[in-house]
């Protein structure tokens, strides 16, 4: 069975979308290269981290950390497994500031991880982008784009494009030059063009989607 080793050869991903796109060359050699993101190479435990997400889903960085810090303490522990969770009744998630949908993600999570549906990291080293996602969007409060940033920013998969994420969408806009932004399945088309570094394009489609939101923002000029 193939093994799945965390992190790619950011290099070499550069010089493959050089050849391969001309206007997102463009881009690139505008911005520079974008380095290899540092949480590759450390482990981590997929129900922690999906636990975390599920708390940070539609609140500020700030509002998110407070209410993560009030259920660690809660539970007496840093990392956030069935064994932990279970220390904490749902009343106390809700003191801790937790909402009734997240309490029900959370229960939901640790039963699942406790039945062993919740694959670790020697196991996902083994499964491919698609079994991963299947294995882990079944997990209430767990949608494909929650899953998609997990096999880019912590398992260092080189070829996943979230085509539902807006930035996503609004920098491929910008690099064709588009009047409106194009529809999930159209960017899926597009993207097969950057294929099998989709995941070090979208880094750069992000950058592209904040330059043109900075550009929005009047630039105050001096005076004289």
């Amino acid at each position: 069975m193939p093994r799945h080793s965390r992190g790619f050869d950011t290099e070499a991903a550069h010089a493959h979308l050089l050849k391969r796109d001309r206007k997102l060359a463009r881009w690139m050699k505008k911005l520079g290269p974008i380095e290899a993101d540092a949480r590759w190479r450390k482990s981590f435990d997929p129900v922690d981290a999906l636990a975390r997400a599920i708390l940070y889903q539609q609140l500020s960085g700030k509002a998110a950390a407070t209410i993560v810090g009030r259920v660690e303490t809660a539970i007496d522990s840093a990392r956030f497994h069935c064994d932990t969770l279970a220390r904490i009744d749902d009343a106390g998630l809700r003191a801790c500031g937790v909402s009734g949908n997240k309490a029900l993600a959370l229960r939901d999570l640790a039963a699942r991880e406790a039945r062993g549906e919740i694959p670790d990291l020697r196991r996902m080293s083994t499964m491919d982008n698609d079994a991963i996602i299947a294995a882990l969007v079944p997990v209430r409060g767990i949608g494909r784009w929650t899953v998609e940033m997990m096999l880019m920013f912590r398992l260092g998969r080189p070829d996943v494009l979230p085509v539902d994420d807006l930035g996503i969408r609004k920098g491929a806009q910008r690099v064709d030059e588009l009047e409106t932004m194009p529809t999930p399945k159209e960017l899926l088309a597009t993207g097969e063009r950057w294929g099998p570094y989709r995941t070090y394009a979208s880094l750069y489609l992000w950058r592209i989607a904040d330059l043109a939101a900075e550009a929005k923002t009047p630039t105050p000029r001096s005076q004289g």
